[in-house]
């Protein structure tokens, strides 16, 4: 299904913006994940709902443990100044589904530029982000809305930064915390339970790189059932950085949501312009 220009390409490309650039904002959305099977597999059907009890075959010296996940961790995050990209955006939901390609433009820690195009390659929206305000476009409407970065967390109801939202587009690791629970070492790579504030994180690192290969969120809330799955493939390298190109993620609560984010073209601490000029016409949108 192609991206039409009336009412509901407006709705769906908002959509399509708002996932790209943080899949924790659509945690609201949400029903039982069906698509990680394979990854669940490989980590032998860990429960992360349920507390974990570790064999005293397998207690070791827990500073050491944290110590090393990460410092593997650092080790693997990807460092830049500027970033570039043009991604291909699948999204399903329970009742719609579409696509769209989206060109992200990051200068690390200080803004982020995202314009969403559909069909015949129209432009929809465009968004900038800065640490402190959030700025929306919308170029079929011809509005212009501006919000405080707070937006983000409360639509998300989570309370997510600016920085995490650069993570979670190059691909960092999110959400990761020394508190482990439980950690084991397979053919398919090391896996490790950690328990945050907000989360727990089952993260699967490749067993020769100990590149991030899945990353399974889901709610310490006793009273709420947010679970959140990350699959990043298609490692390439570029400069010396190891960059995944496909990214899958499955979000779930009452519904669920399917979002595939392909990498079509990719480019590192490269000149980078960030073109937000508002035409007079155009109205504030409150």
């Amino acid at each position: 299904m192609g991206i039409r220009v009336n009412n509901n390409i407006k709705i769906e490309q908002m959509k399509i913006a708002i996932c790209v650039f943080t899949v924790l904002v659509v945690f609201n959305a949400c029903r039982p994940v069906k698509k990680v099977q394979k990854i669940e597999n490989a980590i032998a059907s860990i429960d992360t709902t349920r507390a974990i009890v570790v064999k005293p075959a397998e207690v070791v010296d827990s500073f050491s443990i944290v110590k090393k996940i990460i410092g593997n961790l650092a080790h693997t995050r990807i460092d830049y100044t500027t970033f570039s990209s043009k991604v291909k955006v699948d999204y399903e939901g329970a009742e719609t589904d579409n696509h769209a390609n989206a060109f992200i433009r990051i200068r690390k820690d200080s803004a982020i530029w995202i314009s969403v195009r559909g069909a015949l390659n129209i432009e929809g929206i465009r968004l900038l982000i800065t640490k402190d305000s959030l700025k929306l476009m919308n170029l079929l409407d011809k509005t212009i809305e501006n919000r405080s970065i707070s937006y983000l967390q409360d639509f998300a109801q989570v309370p997510i930064s600016f920085f995490d939202l650069e993570d979670v587009i190059v691909g960092n690791p999110i959400f990761v915390d020394s508190n482990i629970v439980s950690y084991k070492s397979t053919a398919n790579g090391l896996q490790v339970l950690m328990i945050s504030r907000l989360f727990k994180n089952l993260v699967t690192l490749e067993t020769k790189d100990l590149r991030i290969v899945h990353s399974k969120l889901d709610d310490t809330d006793p009273l709420r059932s947010r679970t959140c799955d990350i699959t990043y493939s298609d490692y390439t390298s570029q400069g010396g950085i190891n960059f995944s190109t496909t990214r899958e993620i499955v979000v779930a609560e009452k519904s669920k949501l399917d979002i595939n984010l392909s990498f079509k073209q990719y480019n590192f601490n490269g000149p980078e312009t960030f073109p937000f000029n508002v035409p007079k016409s155009y109205k504030k949108k409150q």
